[in-house]
């Protein structure tokens, strides 16, 4: 019977051939990391030795002109700040709702509210808080809920931009305040301040015909007294006497009003809804009724969020409140996968739910939190469209970010894509160790 003669297999050969079929396998994911990483990163770092026409060779000046620019020292602060700030407190989040959703009823539904803000774009996200942090309490969401709280606690009457007739006697002090000398008994009515700067619609609704404040020398029955009256000096339509109370006129209702003597304030009290208002007793020597600046500052409005001041602050906050469901589901998975009896250990032992979480919670998830906290780090250098929306124009500066400093150098005005590149490279290089670092964790955590 005849033998099949079969070709001895080298096993070189069949290596070789298992290294090209792999090859023919990663070719187009080589293929699209080098035309979407490799050639673009190449490119920067060659580009960024050459002018803003990119036809003559600079060598480092653009380096140099980056690290010394002001604006660039500002975007390192602020992603100095950034890093330092962001990924801790997202990480510090996260881990706290996660927790709390192995302890209350309704944790799918906890989840799904935390996670849902992952599911929206920075550039809606970015919208919305912008709206949010608007400085009109009336749009605003923060300052809404700032001017609630001040005025519930806050009931003084406001009269914004009122001031004394300018022929009357009563003379408004640097300060802001309205200041009347009232020592000694005269003829005639008593004290009249008339102001004027309000519209009639401005008066509260209490508001009443203004009273006409008995003679000082026989104040409303008590003798040696001080009354006056606090009015809004301006009749609809015209008529009346300057400086008097009369048909039409109103008073001002909640006006604050002081005495002062020898420089000293002796008593204070608040004007009627007519206006009037009155000290009891004789008025000391050198006596003058004063109203307060109080009386006439500009309603409060809440807190410029996206002032120079907090404006960063604010973003980080949009910021937590888009990734704080991302950390909390890689979190609560590593939660998931601790060993539950070393904790009903830990509870037999007599440790308390602190002491658990504290000495052994956070101990086993340190590798997850780990993880969490500089894949956080990664994202926050690149932060770039929550500042570019959520910071208005007047105040972009001061919240500015290497990510937007090289939008802003290289197509927002600046047109110098050379010194744009090298903004390119000094951000990839303070990314790179991060990523080292993360993909060690990762493959740690692998095997």
């Amino acid at each position: 019977m005849p033998t099949t003669s079969r070709r001895p297999v080298v096993p070189g050969a069949a290596q070789r051939r298992r290294r090209a079929l792999a090859l023919a396998f990663i070719l187009p994911a080589l293929l699209l990391l080098g035309a979407l990483v490799v050639y673009p990163i190449g490119y920067s770092v060659v580009r960024s030795l050459y002018d803003s026409s990119g036809d003559h060779f600079v060598g480092a000046a653009n380096y140099t002109a980056a690290v010394t620019d002001r604006s660039t020292l500002t975007a390192l602060r602020n992603n100095a700040l950034w890093v330092v700030v962001a990924p801790a407190l997202v990480t510090a989040v996260g881990l706290i709702f996660a927790v709390l959703t192995e302890k209350i009823r309704w944790a799918t539904a906890f989840k799904l509210l935390v996670f849902m803000p992952m599911a929206i774009s920075f550039l809606a996200a970015g919208i919305i808080f912008r709206l949010v942090y608007d400085a009109d309490p009336h749009r605003g969401v923060l300052n809404a809920v700032a001017v609630t709280v001040h005025d519930t606690f806050d009931h003084q009457a406001s009269y914004p931009g009122a001031r004394p007739r300018a022929d009357t006697p009563p003379t408004a002090e640097p300060d802001g305040s309205v200041r009347l000398a009232a020592s000694g008994p005269v003829e005639g009515p008593g004290l009249l301040l008339p102001m004027v700067g309000i519209a009639p619609t401005a008066l509260p609704a209490t508001a009443r015909p203004a009273a006409v404040p008995a003679p000082q020398a026989a104040p409303s029955g008590s003798a040696g007294g001080l009354d006056g009256v606090v009015f809004l000096d301006f009749v609809p339509g015209g008529g009346g006497e300057p400086g008097r109370p009369g048909p039409g006129k109103n008073g001002m209702p909640g006006v604050e009003v002081q005495l002062f003597g020898a420089g000293k304030k002796t008593a204070t009290t608040t004007t009627a809804a007519d206006g009037s208002f009155h000290f009891a007793g004789p008025p000391p020597a050198g006596a003058s009724v004063v109203l307060p600046a109080a009386n006439f500052a500009k309603p409060y409005n809440g807190v410029d969020w996206l002032g120079p001041a907090l404006v960063t602050p604010a973003i980080i906050g949009a910021y937590l409140w888009i990734w704080a469901g991302f950390a909390m589901v890689i979190i609560g998975a590593g939660l998931a996968n601790l060993p539950r009896e070393t904790l009903e250990a830990a509870r037999m032992d007599g440790a308390g739910e602190w002491q658990i979480f504290r000495r052994i919670t956070v101990p086993l998830l340190a590798p997850v939190l780990g993880v969490v906290f500089v894949t956080m780090v990664i994202n926050v250098m690149k932060i770039f469209d929550l500042v570019y929306i959520i910071a208005p124009g007047p105040v972009q500066q001061d919240a500015n970010v290497l990510a937007l400093q090289l939008w802003l150098v290289s197509f927002g005005g600046g047109n110098n894509q050379g010194l744009g590149s090298a903004l390119g490279v000094l951000l990839l290089l303070l990314v790179v160790p991060a990523m080292v670092l993360n993909i060690r964790r990762f493959r740690r955590s692998g095997t």
